[in-house]
C-alpha cells in the first residue's frame, strides 16, 4: 500500500492532528492501520500513539501522555529520517523535547505539539 497523505483517512487524520483534534486523528489513522503490514503498520501505530498522548494531555493526564510518547518514540527509533513521506527524524526530536518537559516536575510551559511534517512534495494542499 502506498501512503497518500492527500486523500482519505490519512489526510483526514493529519488535518485533525494539525487542528489538535487528537482523538479524531487517532480514529482516522486507526482505520488505515488495520489494513497495513510491516513498517507502515508500525509507523501508523506510532502516529496513533502520539495522537493518543496529546488527547490524554488535553484531559490533564500528563502521565498517560508521557507513557504513550515513550512508546511512540521506541517505535520510531529504527526508522530512517524519512519514511512514507513523514519526516521521522524531526518528529523524534520534538517528541524527545516533550518528554523532557513532561518529566520535569512543575513544568507549566509547553512547546508546540510535535509537528508531523511531510516531505515538501507530499504536503497536502490546504
Amino acid at each position: 500500500m502506498n501512503f497518500d497523505w492527500n486523500l482519505g483517512a490519512l489526510a483526514d487524520g493529519l488535518r485533525c492532528y494539525r487542528n489538535e483534534e487528537f482523538f479524531l486523528a487517532h480514529e482516522h489513522w486507526e482505520s488505515v492501520w488495520l489494513n497495513c503490514h510491516g513498517q507502515q503498520k508500525t509507523l501508523l501505530q506510532a502516529l496513533i500513539q502520539i495522537a493518543g498522548a496529546f488527547h490524554h494531555f488535553q484531559r490533564n493526564n500528563s502521565r498517560g501522555a508521557a507513557s504513550l510518547l515513550k512508546a511512540a518514540l521506541r517505535k520510531l527509533e529504527p526508522f530512517p529520517p524519512l519514511f512514507e513521506s513523514v519526516e521521522v527524524q524531526s518528529l523524534r526530536a520534538e517528541i524527545a523535547v516533550w518528554l523532557k518537559v513532561l518529566e520535569t516536575p512543575g513544568s507549566t510551559i509547553y512547546p508546540p505539539h510535535p509537528r508531523i511534517r511531510l516531505s515538501s512534495h507530499e504536503e497536502p494542499s490546504r
